[in-house]
């Protein structure tokens, strides 16, 4: 039995999506982040930091998710998701695992500048600026890296595209993405798949943005 320890759009988003392309069998067991379900005793046994994801699986239990985005791909290589020691394009997939992970704590950190942060809390517009900057910087790579091809490695899609794949559902709501062609045809690309579409409808309607953009306020 596999199952994951998930909260809704977040980044245990990205392991539902790699079973889900799998094709394997799990449970889901849902958490919030602001009713103190992550700080009890019994799921810090599970997630030290009190995260999500956790898998439990194999008889054990991995966090965080480029450790199980690894895991899953090395111990099941029959859905040739992953790129295994020795192959051609190792390097690059644990690249792009560790740049998702390195632009997905950019997001997090305009998420709760932006979207969390309740009156009388008040981000500074200078640091949100910088934020932005950066965002908008790594998205510049991966339009790079897209051109020519659909997905980020040369030979098609893989673990690499869930977990940075899943970066660009939140992307938009702070980076315009007009300039980017190569970016938005990758979404649709992601959108299109099954796999994705199944994640979709097991989330549900996402509440964690209230607008369509997150413009930086004026200094």
């Amino acid at each position: 039995m596999i199952t994951l320890h998930h909260i809704p759009y977040s980044r245990s988003m990205r392991i539902m999506w790699l079973l889900e392309e799998m094709g394997l069998d799990y449970d889901v067991e849902t958490y919030a982040i602001t009713d103190g379900s992550l700080r009890d005793p019994a799921y810090l046994a599970k997630s030290p930091g009190g995260r999500a994801p956790a898998l439990e699986i194999d008889g054990q239990v991995i966090f965080e998710s480029p450790a199980i985005t690894e895991y899953l791909c090395e111990t099941r290589p029959e859905h040739a998701l992953g790129r295994l020691a020795g192959e051609a394009e190792r390097i690059a997939f644990l690249q792009w695992l560790s740049y998702a992970e390195t632009q997905a704590s950019t997001i997090a950190s305009l998420n709760l500048q932006m979207v969390f942060l309740r009156p009388p809390a008040k981000a500074s517009p200078v640091v949100l600026k910088l934020e932005v900057a950066r965002l908008k910087a790594s998205v510049k790579v991966i339009e790079a890296a897209l051109d020519g091809q659909d997905w980020l490695l040369p030979s098609g899609f893989s673990a690499a595209d869930t977990m940075l794949g899943f970066n660009l559902f939140a992307v938009p709501f702070f980076v315009d993405l007009a300039p980017f062609p190569n970016v938005r045809a990758y979404i649709d690309r992601i959108e299109a798949r099954p796999a994705y579409q199944s994640v979709l409808a097991k989330e549900g309607p996402q509440n964690f943005y209230a607008q369509d953009f997150y413009p930086v306020p004026e200094v």
